[in-house]
């Protein structure tokens, strides 16, 4: 299984996400594709997001069944902590915070 989620994307890539994955939401992919056509599929993401951001999941053989790559500017990060992939925070950035110059 694949799942790919898209935000503030540009039409075409859109479009060329539909051509291999059923759109099941808005900016929301799914699949069952080999690791080389994924493979494709991220550089075509890649070359093509823009300001958006992505980001893709898939099923595989690890502790938690599954892995998963980012791309584009979003508060999530990814991080490993013993041989699991984790998701930690940015802190939100507070408008009062910032100084004027």
């Amino acid at each position: 299984m694949l799942v790919i989620v898209v935000e503030n994307v540009p039409h075409r890539l859109r479009g060329r996400l539909a051509v291999w994955l059923i759109e099941i939401r808005a900016g929301v992919y799914v699949g069952d594709l080999s690791a080389k056509v994924r493979e494709m599929i991220w550089a075509q993401i890649v070359d093509g997001i823009e300001d958006g951001n992505a980001i893709m999941t898939w099923s595989t053989n690890t502790e938690s069944g599954f892995d998963f790559v980012t791309l584009g500017e979003n508060r999530r990060l990814p991080v490993e902590f013993d041989g699991l992939k984790l998701v930690s925070f940015y802190p939100v950035e507070d408008p009062k915070d910032k100084k004027a110059l």
